[in-house]
């Protein structure tokens, strides 16, 4: 028996995908990447999960776990290997209002577990662009971040119990419900940001918050980035730690906007340097509930704050939405980056991570270094300013190579050097193996290179990702 002819044994021919019906799995969101898998797996439970991977192991086949395909990376990435898809594991199988827990099967559509959760009056705070094709299994994997962190954390901060199968198809139930437990290592965080290299996740218990009642989101444009972070500041005080999203866009990011999206309004009829959205959530009645004049206290707060600022001039114009519709125009700007910054080619794409406060000490370091690498090259940027998250896009003059790792490296040494981290929420995959082999800590990588091959002897588990070669 082949390894196709198992397959379909173990999962019906119409889980089996090959030939022509492998179209979707072979394209990469960031057209950098065309993987060629051997076939695709579709199991419908986590039995079929740890039956494909015994089946797998036996054929001694590489298994490269697939979700919504919306990585930036190359994780998904195979030659000749088997696609392991968990679409049909897409069971929502129950929402806990009272303990504000969500449990759920890794094929379940981010947007899918949003509005479930919307239903109970509560909120699942993972969100970011590509939330109606993300799935969870795949958010866990690469640990995703989105706009939402800086209240909430990222995705490994929302997960409180995992069921992962292993390679050699044992399950291991991590699905705890419970906010404490120190007994022993803690495994479900070892299996979240691994990228599928040591197992598939099945499901999870993911936590859940009260929904917003209220919201107070504007555009703004500062006088600096200092100013802006006082602001954020500002309004965390002021506001009990409620700020929801702080989203830097910059100027070359607006020019960009204006040029692919002319059907897109822009906030301020001038250019400004520094532009940022910020957003307020309340869950409190003394926030939400609108005074007898029709003033919501939360957007009276951002108002008089900005106000403030404006007399002093660190604040130089502003736009607070009015209504829902002013306020999904205001992300829909901020959501359409990955495609305004991918429509130009070719692209050197970064995701770092740094101290809010020398977020301005890169970019200046950067500029002055950048003519030296390539001086006819244009540089893109948007940013997840509340935690630091900076998504930082050159476009050469020249798809060469050598060029993409030089300025790669430059990026790095000014990360480094400004103690910050060249992953911040995109996952390594193949595209961060060599940044990996640079900067990551060379005892850190012998640990995890120890506890790969504990897990995986073989090497099957989307191999070639995360870890890399050691010599």
């Amino acid at each position: 028996m082949t390894l196709l002819d198992d397959l379909r044994t173990l999962l019906g021919p119409a889980h089996v995908l090959t030939g022509p019906d492998l179209a979707k799995y072979t394209g990469d969101w960031s057209g950098h990447y065309h993987p060629n898998p051997l076939a695709v797996a579709r199991p419908a439970n986590t039995a079929e999960v740890a039956a494909v991977l015994q089946c797998a192991a036996k054929h001694k086949t590489p298994v490269v776990p697939v979700s919504g395909l919306t990585g930036l990376v190359g994780g998904a990435m195979t030659n000749g290997g088997l696609m392991l898809s968990i679409e049909r594991l897409n069971k929502i199988r129950e929402i806990r209002p009272a303990t504000r827990i969500a449990i759920v099967e890794a094929g379940v559509v981010l947007q899918s577990l949003h509005d479930a959760a919307e239903a109970q009056g509560l909120y699942f705070p993972l969100w970011f662009g590509a939330r109606g094709s993300a799935m969870i299994g795949g958010v866990l994997s690469t640990n995703a971040g989105g706009s939402n962190v800086v209240r909430y954390g990222s995705t490994r901060a929302l997960c409180l119990g995992l069921e992962v199968v292993l390679p050699d198809g044992r399950i291991l139930n991590l699905m705890s419900e419970l906010h404490k437990n120190n007994s022993g290592y803690d495994l479900r965080q070892m299996f979240i940001g691994a990228e599928g290299t040591l197992g598939v996740i099945t499901a999870a218990v993911m936590k859940l918050v009260p929904r917003p009642k209220a919201y107070a989101t504007a555009t703004l444009a500062a006088r600096s980035l200092p100013d802006a972070l006082d602001l954020l500041n500002r309004l965390q005080e002021a506001s009990g730690g409620a700020v929801e999203a702080f989203e830097y866009m910059p100027a070359s990011y607006m020019q960009r906007l204006s040029e692919c999206r002319p059907d897109i309004r822009l906030p301020f009829d001038r250019r400004y340097e520094t532009n940022i959205l910020v957003e307020i959530a309340a869950t409190a009645p003394k926030d939400y509930t609108p005074k007898a004049d029709g003033t919501v206290p939360v957007v009276a707060l951002l108002e008089d704050t900005l106000a403030t600022l404006i007399e002093t001039g660190a604040v130089l114009d502003a736009e607070i939405a009015q209504n829902d519709a002013q306020r999904l125009a205001m992300w829909k700007r901020r959501e359409l980056a990955a495609e305004i910054t991918i429509d130009r080619q070719p692209t050197i794409d970064t995701d770092i991570a740094l101290p809010l406060h020398l977020v301005p000490d890169f970019f200046t370091r950067f500029d002055a270094r950048l003519p030296s690498l390539d001086a006819g090259a244009d540089t893109i940027s948007v940013a997840h300013l509340g935690d630091g998250n900076v998504h930082f896009t050159v476009y050469p003059t020249r798809d060469d190579p050598a060029l993409y790792d030089a300025v790669v490296e430059a990026v790095e040494d000014i990360v480094a050097d400004l103690g910050g981290s060249f992953s911040a929420e995109h996952g390594v995959g193949l595209s961060k193996l060599n940044s990996m082999a640079r900067r990551k800590d060379p005892v850190a990588l012998d640990v995890m290179r120890a506890v790969k091959a504990a897990l995986d002897p073989a090497g099957l588990m989307n191999p070639g990702k995360v870890i890399p070669t050691k010599g």
